[in-house]
């Protein structure tokens, strides 16, 4: 895995996310973007999964939580899909948490409920995990 290659399959997910919004538009229900989003990205050939149970482990305590993300492509970016007025630091900090808990190095927050996804509806967010891999290019 490089950073090059993560990069580009940020910007297939954000792609189809754009598809299904010009399709969509804004203001369906965060279920129904998702299972969009999730067709089309297998549509292209990528292994997604959606709604798996995030662990927790607190000082060696596994608990029974029902944290869970919205999307998994490729075992290695956390999509986590949203349809509000407009993104929070609170989101940002959830994929975040997502990331660390499941240690992967790279997440993509997406808002459908915006005008243009490319401008004002998503964000990408890294890890150390990202920084530590090669660039690929």
């Amino acid at each position: 895995m490089t950073q090059k290659y993560l990069n580009e399959l940020t910007r297939t997910i954000i792609g189809a996310a754009i598809e299904v919004h010009k399709e969509l538009g804004p203001g369906l229900l965060e279920s129904v973007y998702e299972k969009c989003l999730t067709h089309l990205l297998k549509e292209q050939g990528l292994f997604v999964i959606s709604q798996q149970k995030v662990p927790l482990a607190f000082r060696g305590l596994y608990l029974e939580c029902d944290l869970r993300f919205d999307l998994m492509v490729e075992n290695a970016i956390i999509v986590e899909i949203k349809s509000i007025e407009c993104l929070l630091p609170i989101h940002e900090a959830q994929l975040l948490t997502y990331l660390r808990l499941l240690e992967k190095p790279k997440g993509v927050l997406i808002n459908f409920n915006c005008t243009n996804i490319f401008r004002e509806g998503q964000k990408t967010l890294v890890t150390d995990l990202y920084a530590k891999l090669p660039k690929g290019y």
